[in-house]
């Protein structure tokens, strides 16, 4: 009973990173073709001999959102496209912590003060 339970769920996984490689492949593919090998964010250019360091980001972060005029993609190096999704993911945990923009937050003043009683401090020494 686990037995088939397990190799169903194995068939399930590798059916779907099989069909996510597939349209990732397609996509990847029509990418190249329409837009300049060049990081749309840092303008490294590439080559056939790097052209695996860039990937293609979808704007609206939905991977099944292909337009075939590639109005969704764009080209980012391995770095950009990391800075990218990590922006996300900051902008997501401030708006849980009640944060309106990482923007605001940058601009609040600070509340520490290390060096409120020095004066107090080097008069001891």
């Amino acid at each position: 009973m686990i037995n088939d339970k397990t190799a169903r769920t194995d068939r399930l996984i590798a059916d779907a990173v099989r069909n996510r490689l597939g349209r990732e492949a397609g996509y990847r593919e029509q990418a190249l073709k329409i837009y300049p090998w060049i990081c749309g964010r840092c303008t490294r250019e590439f080559t056939q001999q790097n052209l695996r360091e860039l990937t293609v980001h979808h704007r609206n972060h939905n991977h099944d959102d292909n337009p075939s005029d590639g109005s969704n993609w764009e080209l980012l190096c391995l770095y950009c496209h990391d800075n990218e999704h990590s922006r996300q993911l900051d902008a997501a945990a401030a708006r849980q912590a009640g944060i309106s923009s990482l923007a605001a937050a940058a601009k609040a003043p600070a509340t520490a003060q290390p060096f409120a009683n020095l004066k107090d401090l080097l008069k001891r020494s």
